[in-house]
């Protein structure tokens, strides 16, 4: 799918556009051979194959000539935002056609998965930019837009669009969104938001379990945080990817003040994005601490309590056993209160033992 929006927020159609009458095409300086080339012309009708480039043709023999004398230079066309999503193979052919991209640049653009990356081209700067697609949710699925800053275009390829990129669409026109690299710095500004939402996201639910683990001292929350931090491992890298593509672009890219200015701005975004997920990092590694610190406590408290129960049996048993002994004479034995003195003195006894534990705090 292809559609197409001038710079001043007009929605018009592929096909309603004269591209061709918008892209001239200037040739460069031929090669100055020691004898001199014979006239040549250029014909528009003519094109090499599997290239975006103009060929010549030899006015004196006819054809194209075996060795090209001069590679012509190729401008594109002005005023459009171009976005691509799901391009079939004539979409892409129309589109190379139309716009000088680069060969490296597209093959970037169309390999899946590929990580963050700026590449400044003659005729172009090329930026793939990964994001987040379900930040909310605390899901480091991603999904990635390639952007193509032309002089006075910008085309956007993807594979099926953006959870931001409808949304930057609508704006186009504004008075703030009317040129290739303001459209560009939007669409960098609302993919970098895709992680600052993702902090937020975490960091609700790291509050939750730390409060969880505070009310249930005895939960078992490792696996949680395990699954926690494996995730912000992933979206870690991503931004860390993100933020070094801004740097280039900010650095390298063919934009004037006003426009580094912008990109400064999403690179301080991401900055604080990168720092915000390295301390939630951090804040898991403390919530696994606080939550192991409380299951040894719980774990102290229950063997103390199975220590204080033993203890209790320790002199019922001493009692038990001297009147088990196989003695002969044993005074109580015969007497008709030595049962229940014998009942008395481990009550007595558990009952002294107890309140001596209490009052000490061991129970």
């Amino acid at each position: 799918m292809i559609r197409v929006k001038t710079l001043r927020g007009d929605e018009v159609s592929w096909d309603q556009v004269n591209w061709h009458k918008l892209r001239p095409v200037a040739l460069a300086t031929p090669v100055q051979n020691d004898q001199a080339p014979p006239e040549r012309k250029v014909d528009l009708n003519k094109r090499v194959a599997g290239y975006s480039e103009w060929a010549t043709q030899d006015t004196h023999q006819g054809g194209l000539p075996e060795k090209p004398v001069s590679q012509p230079i190729q401008h594109s066309p002005t005023g459009y935002w171009v976005d691509v999503q799901a391009a079939t193979p004539d979409e892409v052919k129309a589109l190379r056609a139309v716009f000088p991209l680069h060969p490296l640049a597209f093959e970037d653009a169309e390999e899946e998965g590929h990580w963050s990356r700026f590449e400044t081209y003659p005729a172009h700067d090329f930026i793939t930019y990964r994001t987040l697609s379900r930040a909310g949710e605390c899901d480091d699925f991603s999904q990635r837009v390639s952007i193509f800053v032309f002089p006075g275009s910008v085309v956007s390829y993807s594979r099926s669009g953006t959870v931001y990129l409808d949304t930057v669409w609508g704006l186009l026109g504004r008075e703030s969104v009317n040129t290739p690299s303001e459209v560009a710095y939007e669409l960098v500004d609302h993919g970098t938001d895709t992680f600052g939402v993702y902090a937020d996201a975490l960091e609700a639910r790291i509050e939750s379990v730390e409060e969880e683990v505070v009310r249930n001292a005895g939960q078992d929350v490792t696996t949680t945080v395990f699954e926690f931090k494996h995730n912000l491992a992933g979206v870690r890298r991503l931004a860390a990817e993100a933020r070094e593509a801004v740097l280039l672009l900010a650095r390298h890219g063919h934009a004037e003040n006003g426009d580094l200015i912008r990109y400064r701005d999403a690179l301080s975004n991401l900055d604080r994005a990168v720092s915000r997920l390295d301390a939630q990092r951090e804040a898991l590694t403390n919530l696994l601490d606080t939550s192991l610190g409380f299951q040894s406590q719980r774990m102290n408290q229950v063997m103390r309590t199975l220590t204080v129960v033993s203890t209790f049996f320790l002199p019922l048993t001493f009692l038990a056993g001297v009147w088990g002994m196989n003695f002969k004479v044993i005074p109580e034995l015969s007497w008709h209160y030595g049962y229940a003195m014998a009942w008395g003195s481990f009550i007595l006894t558990a009952a002294g033992m107890a309140y001596y534990f209490k009052r000490r705090g061991w129970w």
